[in-house]
């Protein structure tokens, strides 16, 4: 049963009212919404509160979901839209908020560590702590794209459902952030 689609799953659920098949969805799903929660709001401890208020809405409103459409998508925009008013409600600036028109974030630089790494810096998981502190200093719009397409493997067109923008707008986004990463680790060199 855990190797039927969320599509089946879901019809499944909403026909038979099988529990077992709303339990492969979470089950599925909570660790990638976990990450994607609290990569959007950076406060670990939230995380889990705001994933299981996730999963709450995705079950209260399953029986609207247009089955047309994919699961997965449809989850994550849930998520993203309940992290957003989260943060709403905590009052907290989100960093994107200090972004120029152009996409660039003047407070990025200022948080890089100029200061070069020792040579033990090359082996593979200092290089993936390395990235992984870059990704964070990234605004949260191109972090969300990072994310999504490297920690969850959404395509492009995923992405853009999820987060509700066009196609050539994450698209962009997904290569200024590769750009700014790249120049990020080049400059800890």
């Amino acid at each position: 049963m855990n190797n039927l689609s969320d599509e089946q799953l879901v019809h499944d659920y909403l026909k038979h009212k099988d529990e077992k098949s709303l339990e492969i969805l979470v089950a599925r799903y909570l660790k990638p919404i976990y990450g994607f929660v609290y990569k959007y709001t950076n406060l670990l401890n939230e995380a889990e509160d705001v994933t299981q208020e996730v999963f709450i809405k995705a079950w209260r409103n399953l029986k609207k979901f247009d089955q047309k459409r994919s699961f997965k998508t449809w989850l994550f925009q849930i998520a993203k839209n309940t992290a957003i008013d989260f943060l709403r409600q905590k009052k907290n600036i989100p960093f994107s908020a200090f972004e120029t028109e152009e996409g660039e974030n003047p407070l990025a630089n200022a948080l890089i560590d100029q200061n070069p790494l020792p040579m033990e810096i090359f082996d593979q998981q200092n290089l993936a702590e390395k990235l992984s502190a870059a990704i964070d200093l990234l605004s949260a719009k191109y972090r969300q794209v990072i994310h999504l397409r490297y920690t969850n493997q959404f395509t492009f067109k995923e992405i853009a459902e999820t987060l509700n923008e066009p196609l050539d707008t994450v698209k962009s986004r997904h290569y200024r952030a590769l750009i700014a990463l790249k120049e990020m680790l080049s400059q800890t060199n």
